[in-house]
Formats: C-alpha cells, structure tokens, sequence
C-alpha cells in the first residue's frame, strides 16, 4: 500500500525548532513544545533540530534518526532561577544552517536566542513560525514591574509580526493579540494524553500515605508556586471551605519561589512537592476538587490534566476554561478576578458531592476528545501550508 499523500508530499521536511526550556524542566512550555516534536516524529517526513540552552555544564547533544539538538550556552534568571535563557546566537546560526539550511523554523521562545535565530533565519531566506506563551499584562501585577513588562509587550508585538504566523491556544487569545497590533496569528489549542490521566488513577494507598480517609474531601491543586499563579486566593478558598466542611485537607502538588512561603504559612496543608509521570497522574485522581486560581495563563495545561483525571475545577473564565469548560456542566469558571465569585464556587463544590462527582464525569468525558494526535497534525498541516505559500510567493513567474 502507497504512503498517505500528504506524507509524500514533505517526505524530507526539515523543522529547526528554537527554545529555551525543554523536559526535564517542568513548565507548560517545555512539556507542550515535547508533545509536538514527539507528535511529527510519529507522523514520519521531518527531520528535525532542537537548538536549546545546555541544561547542565557537560550536557551533549542528542542526535538520533530524523533528530538531532544544537546545544548552546545559557543563563539563569537571578530573581527566577527556574527560567533559563540562552545566549544570542546570531552568527554561529547563520554558519550552521547555511551549510545546513532547514526549510522552516519555529521559535518557541522569544528570548535572546530566539531573536537572534528569527534575525539569522530571515537574513537567509528560511520561513519563519513562532510560538506565543507569554501573558505579560498579568506578569507585571505581580511582579511591580510594568515599566519593564511593558517594554516587553512591544519587542514581543516586535518579535512576532517579523514572522510569518504566531500560534496561540485559544480564540480568546487570538483576539487579544490581534486587537493588540498582532498582524498574523493563528491557532494552535493544546491537546492532553488521557492514557496518562484519567480517573482510574485514582489511589487509595497515596491517600492513605498523606493520611486522608476515602471519605474525606481532598481539596487540590497542581501549580509551579509562584507569584502569578495567585496562590493566596487558593488558600482563601481552602479557609473558607474548611468553615464548613471541618476535615477538608489542601494538597498542593509543585515547586517554586514560592513554596517555602506558603508551607510556613500553612503547616496544616499538604505539600506534596514536583510529581512527574505515574505518581503526578495519580496525585491528581486522588483528589476530589482541584482549586486552579492562576490568573497569568496563556493556556493552563494542569486545567485540562484535572479534567481528564477527573475532577471538578473552580477557575477563571479565560485560557483554557475559555475553550473547555462550560459552567456548571463540567466545570466551574467564574468572571476573571472575580474572587468572592471563585470562593463561592470552591464552596459550593465542597458542599455538594454529587454535584463534584456529575461535573468531574462531564470533565473527563471533555477530554477525551483533546488529543495530541489533533493537535500535532494541525501543526503538521500549518507548517505545509506556510512553505506552500512562500514556495509560491518565491515560484518565478511564466
């Protein structure tokens, strides 16, 4: 039997991917831009080059069929030492893919060394793709930078409008960037492995080993803990349910500059620290409401892992719960900022479990028609649409 055609039609597809953060850093980015990579080279006809900061001093460069990285040197963020950046690398770019030329490149991240990957790709003819993650408008709440934050809108309007198309997760999105002077932004939504996280995975010895009864409501929440993730009102919402439903016990499942803070704050809680694979799937599971209050997201990738685990979400209208949940009917998304409306919500989830139980069955049902497989073919077929057109656009005319 012949190959599909579309397959044929990019057999040798050669993709450069730029990125500061990749697995095993735990972040959405990093976790959403492996899912894609691994999703083409199932798909068949890429070759395609990681060119990443190294992650430790005497990292070496994974190079097996159809793939290969491009380590280059990096620093980490004084005041975040969980974000990493990579040095420009404008000239060493220009040398490698002039004797090596991709036909396209994707930037993920907007950094110095995406910068200078988008300049050294334009500066030789190579199309260029690019990624959005970033909520700067909400970043600068929380950090009392807006001075900074604001310059950082403009170089990444800047940065994106010098590409040929910017993909973002949702429509909500979409229509904030293009109002915002966006000139070229597209759609990209993001999938979620429910092999990996389902219901099923709940755990009744991981319950017991954090001393919750099966009986006994476990409040949750998956988080990097940091300022913007807004945690504090997570613990307003757990304080109020606690008035109410007396043997309540919060476990947070995370790390971050924020931890420290929060577990002092807090010694009656559970902090269960970063859980990966297996063990992450089955924290969620094991929970009975998960409490997300993030108000910085472009996305929210935790927002469709709890769904498809299972549970009931409390959290705010945009991002993800913009595109998937439905108020009342498999989840809870209250007005952005509206707190007292995200307390009430948490509450009458705590009080009511068979309203949990109807709207966590809603939610995974919900996910089980996100898949990777979607998601990464229509990032397949946005990348064959741009180089159709620029092959076009450069055809020379009869």
């Amino acid at each position: 039997m012949s190959k599909p055609l579309l397959q044929l039609v990019h057999a040798s597809t050669r993709l450069t991917v730029v990125t500061e953060t990749w697995p095993p850093e735990i972040n959405g980015v990093a976790h959403t831009i492996s899912r894609m990579v691994e999703g083409l080279r199932g798909r068949g006809g890429y070759q395609i080059q990681l060119v990443r900061p190294r992650q430790l001093a005497r990292e070496k460069a994974r190079r097996e069929d159809g793939f290969h990285e491009y380590l280059v040197n990096g620093l980490t963020l004084p005041f975040y030492k969980e974000v990493r950046l990579g040095f420009p690398q404008y000239h060493a770019l220009k040398r490698l893919w002039k004797k090596q030329r991709p036909d396209i490149v994707q930037i993920v991240t907007e950094g110095p060394l995406g910068y200078s990957a988008m300049k050294a790709a334009k500066k030789l003819g190579i199309p260029v793709i690019s990624d959005f993650h970033t909520n700067f408008d909400q970043y600068s709440r929380y950090y009392r930078l807006s001075g900074f934050f604001n310059l950082a809108k403009r170089y990444l309007r800047h940065v994106h409008n010098q590409t040929l198309v910017t993909l973002v997760p949702t429509r909500e999105l979409q229509q904030q960037l293009a109002a915002s002077g966006y000139t070229r932004v597209g759609i990209l939504e993001r999938g979620i492995d429910t092999r990996q996280f389902n219901p099923q995975r709940r755990n009744l010895a991981l319950r017991q080993r954090l001393g919750v009864r099966d009986d006994q409501l476990l409040v949750t929440l998956v988080s990097r803990m940091a300022q913007e993730k807004n945690l504090d009102l997570a613990f307003v919402a757990f304080r109020t349910i606690q008035q109410h439903v007396p043997d309540a016990q919060f476990l947070l499942v995370g790390d971050g500059p924020e931890r420290k803070r929060l577990q002092e704050a807090h010694p009656d809680c559970l902090f269960a620290g970063m859980q990966t694979g297996t063990a992450l799937a089955e924290h969620y599971a094991s929970g009975d409401l998960f409490l997300y209050p993030s108000t910085s997201e472009t996305f929210g990738n935790v927002v469709l892992e709890a769904m498809a685990s299972g549970l009931p979400v409390v959290t705010f209208h945009y991002a993800a719960a913009y595109e998937h949940i439905r108020h009342a009917d498999n989840g809870m998304a209250v007005p952005l900022d509206d707190n007292a409306a995200f307390i009430d919500a948490s509450l009458a989830l705590a009080r009511d479990p068979v309203l949990r139980q109807q709207l966590g069955e809603c939610a995974s049902q919900t996910a089980l028609g996100l898949s990777w497989e979607k998601v990464v073919e229509r990032l397949d077929n946005t990348i064959q649409t741009v180089l159709r057109e620029v092959r076009h656009e450069t055809a020379p005319s009869a």
